[in-house]
């Protein structure tokens, strides 16, 4: 959640790589709403530009980037429901393509994730996408506990099954975000969605390099990875 400096992103280049893999497309487009498939279907994604009104709530003037700065990706997850949905997450352009990477990996290991909307969907409160255990990406807000933008805010940070995966600050008095996730507070604990130490999630994000939240030595924040670890 720490301030990082602004990174420029290289222009993505138009990828097809079939079914399976990512199309890449700097034509704007609307992604399809998230729902259920009614067969198994193989994984797949879809990157294209964001128009800012997709970004009402969580993109206003003076944000560390800019829509041309992020990408929807469209992808397929593993629900709790044992079958494949659409899901839609905001991330920085410059990344696209290594988080359907780690997506894709999640996908083929059926590691069930609640839902996937932009922060939008919840008019850009980060408390109400967490408390219904909404995975997503960017959303231009501030670290509360420094006031300095968060790597959310750049697009280079996701918070996965939120509720699941607590915010954990054990002072002053402690702090357990979103509050309805007091029986998630626990590591390692075995239950469906849930991040531990060393797992596949945890893994599939250092893969490219990304840091983990259950990671920091005082506070937890068992949801987030980024791209500098904080």
């Amino acid at each position: 959640m720490a301030h990082i400096p602004h990174r420029t992103p290289t222009a993505a280049a138009l990828v097809l790589l079939g079914v399976t893999g990512i199309a890449m497309t700097t034509a704007a487009a609307a992604p399809p709403t998230p729902a259920p498939s009614d067969t198994p279907q193989a994984f797949t994604a879809t990157v294209t530009r964001v128009s800012p009104d997709r970004l009402r709530h969580s993109w206003r003037r003076g944000c560390p980037v800019g829509p041309g700065d992020l990408r929807m990706i469209s992808m397929t997850y593993w629900g709790f429901d044992d079958r494949p949905h659409m899901g839609e997450l905001v991330v920085n352009r410059s990344v696209a393509e290594e988080v359907v990477s780690v997506f894709r990996k999640l996908y083929g290991q059926r590691f069930p994730i609640r839902q996937m909307q932009p922060v939008d969907a919840y008019k850009g409160s980060d408390d109400a996408s967490m408390a219904a255990d909404n995975t997503s990406a960017f959303n231009c807000r501030r670290v509360e506990t420094s006031g300095s933008w968060s790597q959310h805010a750049y697009g280079l940070a996701i918070d996965v099954n939120p509720r699941l995966n607590p915010y954990i600050h054990p002072y002053p008095g402690g702090t357990v975000a979103p509050p309805n996730a007091k029986n998630y507070v626990r590591r390692p604990l075995d239950r469906p969605g849930v991040i531990n130490p060393g797992d596949d999630v945890v893994n599939a994000f250092k893969k490219i390099g990304w840091g983990w939240g259950g990671s920091w030595s005082s506070e937890k924040d068992y949801q987030h990875f980024s791209q500098n670890g904080r």
